[in-house]
């Protein structure tokens, strides 16, 4: 069964977007426990458009469960989880104007300063995860620099509007989900998954972890956090 990463930079969001104290995403990441997360996901990005410095901070010393951050490969990205330690970093692409994250860290294209900043989170004694597109030539990429996990970009899938594409994406999904499996590696998924498209997701073969942001809390808003994280993990239960 996959257990559940929670994410919870759209909490920040809605504070940065009155640059105010409330909500708390701290407060939030417990909420979240309380409903049975089995991970919180913070994204640290490089304009601190929504987590905060000091959030990352504060969870470190906070959160019972496991810690997973997101960040770029950027060196003073990486400097910051070798300080802080979360239980995990996973390296993600970047760029200043997009939206939310498109699609997976290209690896193959940026190896070198990919590798360099796996030696030095490994060498901090971080666990390392790649969020990469499902694609073979990322998934062996990853292998060959000792990454711990891969992460499957889900959002070409999420996007689709109709069966058989959605259909096809799933197939592409679970292809690369055994590539991973078979070399070893841990295997999540997430990006663009909600309440209604993340059944089948859940139920790939071998699928160890969700990472959910957006749709929860979305919910959230509506039914409060510790509900609309409870129905979530029923639904990948």
């Amino acid at each position: 069964m996959a257990t559940l990463g929670v994410n919870i930079d759209h909490v920040a969001t809605i504070r940065q977007a009155r640059r105010t104290v409330e909500p708390d995403p701290v407060w939030a990441a417990a909420l979240a426990e309380l409903g049975g997360a089995d991970a919180i996901t913070v994204h640290l990005r490089e304009d601190r458009r929504h987590i905060q410095d000091r959030d990352l901070e504060v969870l470190r010393r906070t959160v019972q469960v496991k810690l997973n951050l997101e960040c770029a490969i950027a060196p003073e990205m990486v400097a910051i989880a070798c300080r802080v330690k979360p239980d995990q970093v996973t390296l993600v692409p970047e760029r200043r104007e997009e939206v939310t994250t498109e699609g997976g860290l290209d690896v193959v294209g940026s190896r070198e300063p990919t590798a360099e900043a796996v030696r030095r989170l490994r060498d901090a004694g971080i666990a390392v995860s790649l969020f990469i597109d499902p694609d073979a030539r990322q998934i062996d990429a990853a292998v060959d620099l000792a990454a711990k996990a891969v992460e499957l970009h889900t959002g070409c899938y999420a996007n689709e509007t109709d069966d058989a594409g959605r259909h096809a994406r799933l197939v592409e999904l679970s292809r690369a989900g055994a590539m991973a499996r078979q070399a070893g590696l841990a295997l999540a998924a997430g990006h663009g998954l909600t309440y209604r498209n993340v059944v089948p997701v859940a139920r790939l073969d071998g699928m160890g972890e969700l990472n959910i942001g957006h749709s929860i809390v979305s919910r959230a808003v509506l039914v409060g956090f510790t509900q609309a994280v409870r129905e979530m993990k029923a639904l990948i239960g």
